[in-house]
């Protein structure tokens, strides 16, 4: 990859300019608003091309004109790197029977790096734990190109740009929502288990599974970690499994909720052992 001028330092990464990973090229089709990214979630002709348009979707100004000043700006400690800039597209197995749906990417984070939980604290608590489960290859995730990969798992976010104060608005939330529901479209077929980092996870995966066909129980359980609703799924989807989606609550990795005991290390790899066995994953060598 070309090394930036001091002016380029301060720009989103362009796409198909080198950055590891980056999945989109000068060509890709941008989303400008909704009912762009509905229609272009639902056009993907396949699930690279999906993660693609995702990569350079601006459908939302506050989340565009946000993510662009933090890469921008950048905090103290990374102003001589570039920041990706940019929306944080699904990454992990293609046919994952682990599913990891977070909240959005981290401003000095996802949208530093490029890849979701990476490079920050957080993903520091959440890979660790992954590996330690056998779903990732590696303890940490630091920048794209690190050499990490998840194993039987795939990593997507609700909202897919850093959001103000890390609260995007329920319209934020609806825009990307296809985007989404494109994802779980393309990668369920294996899925056996979707573990929730939070809340706002929990609430965003009851569409993603509407929108896919489940049958999901009225009224909702409520979110909690280790919580778990076994959810039928459709007939004639060819689903690889025939068998139910084991929907798992765990909660946020964030730095308030690790610093303060909320959740641990031993909670974490309780959720990602349950997920890994349920999951029929062979345990880690």
């Amino acid at each position: 990859m070309t090394v930036p001028d001091d002016h380029a330092l301060t720009l989103p990464v362009p796409p198909g300019s080198g950055w590891p990973g980056d999945p989109a090229t000068p060509q890709t089709p941008v989303a400008a608003d909704a009912g762009q990214v509905r229609d272009l979630a639902a056009g993907a002709g396949s699930l690279a091309e999906l993660v693609a348009r995702q990569s350079v979707c601006r459908a939302c100004p506050r989340l565009v004109e946000w993510r662009e000043h933090v890469a921008a700006v950048k905090r103290a400690s990374s102003r001589t790197e570039r920041y990706w800039g940019r929306p944080i597209p699904g990454w992990g197995d293609e046919r994952p029977r682990v599913l990891i749906l977070g909240l959005a990417p981290a401003a000095n984070g996802g949208n530093r790096t490029g890849r979701v939980f990476t490079g920050d604290r957080s993903g520091d608590v959440l890979f660790a734990s992954l590996y330690r489960c056998g779903l990732a290859a590696l303890p940490t995730s630091t920048a794209a190109g690190d050499g990490q990969r998840l194993i039987g798992a795939r990593m997507v976010a609700a909202v897919r740009c850093a959001p103000p104060e890390n609260k995007p608005s329920v319209t934020e939330r609806d825009t990307c929502a296809p985007w989404l529901v494109s994802e779980f479209a393309w990668v369920a077929g294996p899925v056996r288990v979707v573990v929730c980092l939070g809340g706002f996870a929990w609430q965003a995966a009851w569409s993603m599974l509407r929108s896919a066909g489940f049958a999901l129980p009225r009224p909702r359980p409520a979110f909690g970690h280790g919580a778990e609703v076994p959810l039928t799924a459709p007939e004639g989807t060819g689903r690889a499994h025939g068998g139910p989606v084991l929907l798992l609550g765990c909660y946020h990795p964030s730095q308030q909720n690790t610093f303060t005991g909320r959740v641990t290390p031993p909670m974490l790899d309780a959720v990602f052992q349950r997920a890994r066995a349920v999951a029929g994953l062979l345990d880690p060598a």
